[in-house]
C-alpha cells in the first residue's frame, strides 16, 4: 500500500467521533501478538535443538537463540506496523496505529514508537507500570505514542 493511499484510508476513516483504543483492548492485542510472535520463534528456533546436541550456541555475551528472539520480536512490530498500520493482534481487535496529523506512518515514528519505546519498557523494569498511562489518558495514548505523536484508534 503506497503512502498516499494510506494517508486517504486514514483521512477518511477518521471522523470527529473517532474512538481511541484504551488499554484493554491494546493488551489483549498485545498479547496475540506475542502469541504470533512466540509462534514464530519457535518454529525458527527448533532447528538449534538439533546442533551440537541442543546446547546453546554462545556469540560473546548473547546465544544465536536470543539474537534471534529479539530480531524476530523488533522486526516483526516495526514492519507490521510501517507497512500496515497494525500488527496482526491489532488487526484481529480491528485497532491501527496512526500520525497525530493523520499522515502516513513514517521510520522515524515506527523505529521510536516501537524499537527505542519498547526497549525502554523492556530494560527498565518498572517502567512497565507506564504502560497504565493509557488507561488515563484522555487520547488513549501511552509515554511512546506521545512523544511519537501516534495514536491507536478503532477502524
Amino acid at each position: 500500500m503506497s503512502d498516499e493511499q494510506m494517508e486517504y484510508d486514514i483521512a477518511a476513516s477518521l471522523t470527529d467521533n473517532t474512538r481511541y483504543a484504551g488499554f484493554w483492548i491494546r493488551f489483549w492485542a498485545y498479547l496475540a501478538d506475542l502469541v504470533i510472535v512466540f509462534s514464530i520463534n519457535g518454529i525458527l528456533l527448533s532447528p538449534l535443538k538439533f546442533i551440537d546436541g541442543g546446547k546453546p550456541i554462545e556469540l560473546g555475551y548473547w546465544t544465536l537463540a536470543g539474537l534471534i528472539s529479539v530480531l524476530v520480536l523488533y522486526l516483526y512490530f516495526l514492519l507490521m506496523t510501517k507497512y500496515y498500520g497494525q500488527t496482526l493482534g491489532k488487526m484481529i481487535f480491528g485497532i491501527k496505529v496512526i500520525r497525530k496529523d493523520l499522515k502516513a506512518l513514517q521510520w522515524s515514528d515506527i523505529v521510536f514508537r516501537e524499537l527505542v519505546g519498547r526497549f525502554f519498557y523492556r530494560v527498565i523494569f518498572i517502567a512497565q507500570l507506564l504502560y497504565i498511562v493509557v488507561a488515563f489518558d484522555g487520547k488513549k495514548q501511552g509515554i511512546h505514542d506521545m512523544i511519537s505523536d501516534t495514536r491507536v484508534v478503532h477502524q
